[in-house]
């Protein structure tokens, strides 16, 4: 016998309750002791069960719904339970329990609603910005963005069949128009592609025909203009790309090469005339326009000049300015005007080279060449006849171009001397 129950003489167990004695069962197995023994630990056992039902609800952790369901069920079963224990007890916990799941399952019921909601939210804005990235001509990143969202969309839980399904198809679809309209483009980039390798083809024959010219100052032009052709042509297909950049390039260094050679060649070649003209003009600078026979000496230097030939081009500009300011200081000494005479082997050198620039010039904006380099030449040579005094007998000048300051002054010398 013990406080909530006993088994009596012919193995019949009771177990004591507010509402009195109830049978629970039978033992015949053993003593009335184990007897006892074995409807307790029934009664554990459904007390564990309820303390693990109180201990879920207390953590949050678990359903409260499905806390809820146990505990009935467990109010069903206590009153009846074949078990030997505080069994009144017991059913007050249990609905001590139910009291409280009410609470929790109208709280957990709001926590899974806003739950459900967020991942609604989440899933519809990946299907917007899949639609937003449907229309995007970004391919590379755009594409990638969209590969990732499977396995983006696996991770977010919580949403009901029909609305996910609804919400993966906007996106499936919009995955589809995107690389409808990716192949469309890339289909037409192949065709422009196709149609800029034949251009560039063209530019090619153009580069490589030209690459022996020696008419070195058009043909730099005209590639000039073949480069500015190409930077516009468009890209070839990738795998034909480098090879057309190589041939083209392969023409112009050709050409440029030659032509460095050539004006090197030249240069060697014109640095004896260099050191001829160097000591004219030492000699030249050292003269006095004051002393008797400077002005004769002068003009025999100019002579001397005009005879020595072409200098390197980096030293040919430095040295007719030196030239040309000795001549301005014997004209600024010089005082009267000078007399007519006539013209110099140099004017008339330098009316034909003008002449000749001229008709260059004409044939250069007939075939719609640059003219920049020709004009600043023609206005050169004119300025220079123009200071060694034949200026009177100049043709018109056909460019417009001002005067500028005198450099030769080589008439007056001859006629004042």
């Amino acid at each position: 016998m013990s406080e909530w129950g006993r088994v009596t003489e012919d193995g019949t167990v009771f177990v004591r309750t507010s509402d009195g004695e109830r049978e629970v069962g039978s033992w015949k197995a053993g003593s009335p002791e184990d007897g006892l023994a074995h409807f307790t630990r029934r009664y554990e056992q459904l007390a564990t069960e309820v303390s693990l039902l109180e201990q879920r609800l207390a953590s949050g952790a678990g359903d409260p719904g499905q806390v809820a369901s146990s505990a009935t069920r467990l109010k069903e079963t206590v009153p009846t339970a074949a078990a030997v224990g505080d069994l009144d007890a017991l059913l007050a916990r249990v609905d001590a329990l139910l009291a409280r799941t009410a609470d929790a399952v109208e709280a957990h019921r709001a926590v899974k609603a806003e739950q459900r909601a967020a991942a609604v939210a989440q899933k519809t804005a990946l299907a917007e910005e899949a639609e937003r990235l449907a229309g995007s001509s970004e391919w590379k990143t755009a594409g990638e963005r969209l590969r990732t969202f499977g396995e983006e969309w696996k991770k977010v839980h919580g949403v009901d069949k029909k609305t996910d399904q609804e919400l993966w198809d906007r996106v499936a679809a919009a995955r589809k128009r995107f690389n409808e309209r990716r192949t469309k483009h890339f289909g037409a980039l192949e065709e422009q592609r196709e149609v800029s390798k034949q251009r560039k083809e063209r530019l090619i024959a153009q580069a490589e025909a030209l690459s022996g010219s020696t008419d070195w100052r058009p043909t730099a032009d005209r590639y000039k203009q073949l480069m500015a052709e190409w930077k516009t042509a468009g890209r070839a297909p990738r795998e034909v790309e480098d090879e057309l950049w190589g041939r083209f390039k392969a023409a112009q260094d050709a050409f440029f090469a030659a032509r460095q050679a050539q004006f090197a060649e030249q240069d060697a070649e014109f640095a004896g005339n260099q050191e001829v003209k160097e000591r004219l003009l030492a000699e030249a600078e050292a003269l006095d326009p004051a002393a008797g026979g400077a002005k004769k000496r002068l003009r025999e230097l100019q002579e001397q000049w005009d005879a020595a030939g072409k200098v390197p081009r980096g030293v040919m500009r430095s040295l007719e300015d030196r030239f040309g300011k000795v001549e301005e200081r014997f004209r600024s000494a010089s005082g009267p005007a000078p007399v007519a005479v006539a013209e110099s082997p140099f004017v008339v050198r330098l009316r034909e080279k003008v002449a000749e620039l001229e008709v260059k010039l004409d044939k250069a904006r007939t075939a719609g060449r640059p003219t920049e380099e020709l004009e600043a030449s023609l206005e050169t040579q004119r300025q220079w006849l123009a200071q060694a005094g034949g200026s009177s007998a100049a043709p018109a000048a056909r460019s417009g171009a001002p005067a500028a300051p005198k450099r030769s002054t080589t008439a007056w010398v001859r006629a004042d001397s």
